[in-house]
């Protein structure tokens, strides 16, 4: 039963989550150093395919995507983290919080729709290699991704619409940046029926896009298996990148429901470690693994450091 009598006017909220954190400024540190190089790889990403003309295509369209994904996911907690473990500053206005929450979970299910295209474009680039560019072309990519962004905005947006009618009993987060839980748990109302709905869509969500990705590299193998030797090589490499970054998104998240669904309770600085490590890792990997691993973008990476070499 809602007590809205309990109820009191929010203004801004008070951040508790790091309140039991031994060594606060050296965990913001480290969070700041991995925070500022995840962000500027993703950026030299983004200007490398930007200004390059011969990586207009549709593969680089997606990496240059999920690089403004990476950037929009560690955005939307990782200042917070920073301010309250460096600043000391533990608090955040009402609205800003909200909006937060909105570009957190936006974050999260726009890298499972930006990795289920990337795997679909390369099953494509597989299964039909000579009609692969007039199948997928730049304008298609670009009206694909502008889709997905409009459709995860949609589905995000049932969060702050069905948390700003509900009164609070508290203005104290006991988690470490404001996300749907975190906010939901200072109402005035039982959570059960809120958590429920937001599972079942983050469920479907997460179940629709892995299975999609599985499916997609069910069928890159079977086509594997019809190639010849060179072929599976090439083939091999080209998707390695992807299924390392697939793995680095999706790990830690079947760590945490597995862990769950065993009945593990995890202890409140566990579970933030884990929730840091999942928006930190994938994001600071992600650039790395596309530059080291994608043959056009590590030309360009060496090709600059000759030059550099060469002028001094």
């Amino acid at each position: 039963m809602p007590l809205y009598n309990a109820s009191i006017t929010v203004t801004e909220f008070v951040i508790g989550g790091f309140d039991e954190t031994k060594r606060p400024l050296l965990v913001g540190v480290v969070i700041l150093i991995t925070y500022v190089l995840a962000v500027l790889a993703n950026m030299v990403n983004i200007l490398f395919i930007i200004y390059d003309r011969r990586l207009h295509k549709p593969m680089y369209v997606l990496i240059c995507n999920l690089a403004v994904v990476d950037i929009l996911y560690m955005t939307s907690a990782s200042p917070t983290m920073i301010g309250i473990l460096v600043g000391g500053v533990n608090t955040i206005s009402y609205v800003p919080c909200f909006i937060q929450m909105f570009a957190f979970h936006l974050g999260g299910v726009m890298e499972m729709f930006a990795l289920s295209v990337m795997a679909f474009d390369r099953l494509v680039a597989i299964s039909y290699p000579f009609q692969y560019h007039s199948f997928l072309t730049n304008a298609r990519t670009l009206v694909l991704a502008y889709f997905l962004w409009i459709f995860a905005c949609c589905f995000v947006a049932v969060l702050p619409a069905s948390l700003v009618p509900l009164p609070h009993c508290s203005s104290t987060l006991k988690y470490t940046f404001c996300d749907y839980a975190a906010i939901m748990r200072t109402t005035c109302v039982d959570p059960t029926y809120y958590f429920g709905m937001v599972t079942i869509i983050l469920f479907f969500i997460l179940f629709f896009t892995f299975c999609f990705i599985c499916l997609s590299y069910l069928g890159i193998i079977y086509f594997v298996k019809l190639s010849s030797s060179s072929d599976k090589k090439k083939i091999g490499t080209t998707c390695l990148s992807h299924l390392i970054v697939v793995a680095c998104y999706y790990c830690p998240l079947f760590i945490r429901i597995v862990l769950t669904r065993l009945g593990v309770e995890l202890t409140l600085e566990a579970r933030h470690g884990l929730m840091i490590g999942a928006i930190l890792g994938p994001s600071l990997v992600n650039p790395f693994v596309y530059c080291l691993r994608t043959k056009e973008i590590r030309y360009k990476i060496f090709k600059i450091f000759s030059k550099v070499e060469t002028s001094q």
